[in-house]
């Protein structure tokens, strides 16, 4: 069961806003011993939105998605589920009476009457409309919640604003409301070196053996050209299982050192 993410919005992609929500998600997933498998970007495009979400409805990952559950007319992400799970939209009755408790927290912080029928109030309950079926993932911030949408065998969807100080405390209660059985299930170690001046096809047959020989760790090369503080290097690098890992880097560096390659700690 992995984990993915997917952020929406136009406004992400045409660099109108910075997106905070990937780095974030790192952080809390790293923070449990868990990590991200994969990760997309998509417009406020109706159809594209929809045959992502049709897509990963029939994984078994655990996906978290932000962006597009509001109610203007450039928000789709709800009828978007809704279309891609072949169910109509409803107003989930928990999300009703959260909306509903915000619209007289609003009016009684403005001193204003509270009226629950005025044609603002009725529309903002078009954001506790969800796909049938779906639970309410609360929201710290202002009450309005996000939604889940459990999948067919394993894993799950779970929805919520892309406002970051909305979406990462319901992200994170998600994560030790139904997750917390997995945290730091699968330890990893990771360790690499800054090779200098070197071919990566230099480096492969060694990376080759690593992996040949410790099936439960991964190599990874990252070169990097240089600047005006570095030279050309390559982050060279293990991780995977810590037992494994250990004994795979220590391999690492004595292979560097039969190559007589120039390296020194990451």
């Amino acid at each position: 069961m992995a984990i993915g993410l997917i952020i929406i919005g136009d406004e992400i992609l045409s660099g109108r806003r910075v997106d905070k929500h990937f780095p974030k998600i790192l952080e809390m997933l790293t923070a449990r011993g868990l990590s991200l498998a994969w990760a997309e970007y998509i417009g406020d495009d109706p159809a594209r939105i929809t045959a992502t979400l049709k897509r990963t409805f029939d994984s078994d990952d655990i996906v978290f998605c932000t962006g597009g559950i509001g109610a203007t007319p450039d928000d789709h992400t709800r009828q978007c589920a809704a279309a891609a799970l072949g169910v109509p939209l409803v107003l989930h009755p928990e999300a009703r009476e959260k909306i509903r408790e915000r619209i007289a927290d609003t009016a009684r912080d403005a001193g204003l009457e509270l009226d629950y029928d005025t044609p603002d109030n009725l529309h903002r309950l078009k954001m506790g409309e969800f796909p049938q079926g779906a639970a309410i993932i609360p929201n710290p911030f202002n009450k309005i919640p996000g939604f889940s949408v459990p999948h067919k065998s394993a894993g799950a969807h779970y929805f919520a604003p892309g406002f970051p100080v909305m979406a990462w405390p319901m992200f994170e209660w998600v994560l030790d409301t139904y997750y917390a059985d997995r945290f730091h299930q699968n330890p990893q170690l990771e360790q690499s070196v800054l090779v200098f001046e070197a071919m990566e096809s230099t480096l492969t047959p060694l990376m080759e053996a690593i992996e040949a020989e410790f099936p439960l760790v991964k190599v990874f090369s990252l070169p990097h050209v240089g600047d005006g503080d570095t030279r050309r290097h390559i982050d060279l690098g293990v991780k995977g299982e810590p037992v494994q890992s250990a004994a795979a880097f220590k391999k690492m560096l004595s292979g560097l050192d039969q190559l007589k390659a120039e390296y020194r700690p990451a």
